[in-house]
């Protein structure tokens, strides 16, 4: 019986499996849909749907620089055990790859990509990590940058991964723009900037904070007794003094360079730039920290013994 591409989509629907195994499972089973799933089943292959649904908190945030591309990403797991596997890091250098090549406009796009150095997908290969590892693994978000000077960093075994994307003029030390680079990502790593600089701050946080301190700023001059009015006026300039502190804390450039607390990050690019003859410019970051935002699943352990037991 013979089988057709829409065949081989339906039953992709049906059991969450790879395009490839679909097919072969159609053509073992000759076009039977049926015979198709209970082949996917007999294998194996089917079973990999069933950790679908299962909470990936942990995993990896992977930072590197393919061909002059930048490219950070995350790829989850269920268990920290697992991030640690060979197979598991060996994946997501994969997928990382494949952004790079690619240049896929969003995670379902790259799931479709060539995994690199086979003819899966990068989907395909996915469920197949699913079987062999034996815990859910999804490919969660991804960030690539085409052009300039790209600067990689990942901490703690791939806790965080950085991108430091910099515009280099007039500067033929591409050893010491590397480790300029280098310091910066990890100045991001530990200190979390949220933004590039105070013109990056988005509106609808930047009223959020001034609204925050003057609320702040003005219960602190109800405390000491002032009059109604003067407590007003004084908390409205308090407000100007906490928003530069609000900018030191959430934007890169603003921010005390780790190295050298005297001076900001900005600053410190420019003296480098300065010493090396000539610009350097941070044009933009991107900082992942694995399972940021992803609530943890809470086992009860006695409870899952229990149900071992009955």
């Amino acid at each position: 019986m013979a089988f057709t591409a829409n065949d081989v989509k339906v039953l992709r629907e049906m059991t969450g499996c790879g395009m490839m195994d679909c097919k072969r499972a159609l053509t073992e089973s000759e076009g039977d849909m049926d015979k198709a799933v209970a082949y996917l089943r007999e294998h194996g292959l089917a079973a990999a749907q069933k950790k679908a649904g299962r909470i990936t908190a942990e995993g990896m945030a992977y930072a590197e620089v393919f061909d002059g591309v930048g490219v950070v990403v995350e790829v989850n797991s269920e268990t920290d055990f697992v991030a640690k596997n060979e197979m598991f890091t060996g994946f997501v250098a994969s997928v990382a790859e494949a952004v790079a090549t690619n240049a896929p406009q969003d995670v379902g796009a790259l799931l479709e990509c060539k995994y690199p150095g086979g003819e899966t997908t990068i989907a395909e290969q996915q469920q197949e990590m699913i079987l062999v590892i034996g815990e859910n693994i999804s490919v969660r978000r991804f960030v690539r940058y085409p052009s300039g000077k790209n600067v990689p960093y990942v901490h703690a075994g791939g806790k965080i991964g950085v991108i430091v994307n910099l515009e280099v003029s007039g500067i033929s030390d591409d050893e010491a723009v590397t480790e300029l680079g280098k310091d910066i990502a990890m100045q991001i790593a530990a200190m979390r900037p949220q933004y590039l600089d105070a013109a990056s701050v988005e509106a609808g946080d930047l009223e959020k904070e001034k609204e925050i301190q003057f609320n702040k700023a003005l219960e602190e001059n109800r405390a000491k007794d002032l009059p109604e009015e003067k407590a007003l006026m004084i908390a409205e300039k308090m407000v100007k003094g906490r928003i530069n502190k609000f900018y030191e804390d959430v934007c890169l450039l603003n921010q005390p360079y780790v190295k050298e607390a005297q001076v900001t990050v900005a600053a410190h690019v420019q003296q480098v730039a300065k010493a090396l003859g000539g610009t350097i410019e941070v044009k933009a970051f991107t900082r992942f920290e694995k399972g940021e935002g992803i609530e943890k699943r809470q086992d009860d352990f006695a409870a899952e013994v229990a149900k071992m037991v009955n």
